[in-house]
């Protein structure tokens, strides 16, 4: 599985700068990739055009606000959070759900690094970091209770692999889910029907030089990825633009990516 560290700093900063994460999480790699993109971003943002950092606003924030309308319905009592990089989610959701278990999940770098985080700031029992490859045929079933509620969300992570993984991934969570009396998948996804095609061919090539690796547009449609989520095993499958969501920003770059909500 790809290392997409640069990502984590970047997107840690994102939350830092909108008030949505703690200072422990706010490297000094992302605030000098966030000051290196603020020109374009600036420049598309006078024009009417898209900026990644409403992009990123919008999958994490529609992505908040479906786990919380989850635990609030009793639906969720313990989620796994898998690639979370420096994601501030499992601290803001601990700190508002002191009983919801929260396990983030990544390789071994990456999760030892945000252990040591959490470590600083102090975290209870119930909220942990583990080392996990998202491609293991092992699903960490162990971490959990199986008469709760289980949400799983992937968050900037599906881009990075390859079409079958994706799907392999997807079969596994639905399995995962199955296990549990209720529970939810969130993801966020992008869809070559957002974008005309050159534009959406040009900002992949330009993220995969960002992240040192190559990211792809998996599915044309939100239809065909709706499908495959039902294929993968799930019973029920959304994928939304985030802009429909009261919760995402209201910038265009909120209309460039999609949701994802999927029940087993």
């Amino acid at each position: 599985m790809p290392q997409i560290a640069p990502t984590a700093w970047y997107t840690g900063r994102v939350w830092s700068r909108n008030g949505l994460s703690h200072p422990e999480f706010d490297r000094l790699g992302g605030k000098l990739m966030h000051l290196a993109t603020e020109p374009p971003m600036r420049a598309s943002k006078i024009v009417g055009g898209p900026t990644l950092e409403a992009l990123l606003l919008a999958r994490h924030l529609v992505i908040d606000a479906l786990l919380e309308e989850a635990i609030e319905a009793g639906k969720v009592t313990q989620v796994l959070e898998v690639a979370s990089g420096l994601s501030p989610r499992g601290w803001r959701f601990t700190e508002a759900h002191p009983d919801l278990v929260y396990v983030e999940a990544d390789l071994p770098d990456m999760a030892a690094e945000k252990r040591e985080a959490l470590g600083r700031i102090g975290r209870p029992p119930t909220h942990r970091v583990i080392d996990f490859d998202a491609l293991s045929d092992d699903m960490p079933l162990e971490e959990f209770d199986t008469s709760g509620g289980l949400a799983i969300i992937t968050e900037g992570l599906l881009s990075y692999l390859p079409r079958e993984a994706v799907l392999t991934l997807w079969a596994r969570f639905a399995g995962l889910i199955g296990t549990f009396p209720t529970g939810v998948y969130l993801s966020d996804l992008h869809v070559d029907e957002d974008v005309f095609a050159p534009v959406a061919r040009a900002f992949e090539a330009a993220l995969s030089v960002f992240v040192q690796t190559r990211v792809s547009v998996h599915f044309d449609t939100a239809a065909e990825a709706e499908r495959a989520l039902l294929d993968a095993g799930f019973g029920s499958a959304k994928v939304f633009p985030a802009a429909e969501h009261p919760a995402a920003p209201q910038e265009p770059g909120a209309g460039r990516v999609r949701v994802v909500r999927a029940r087993p």
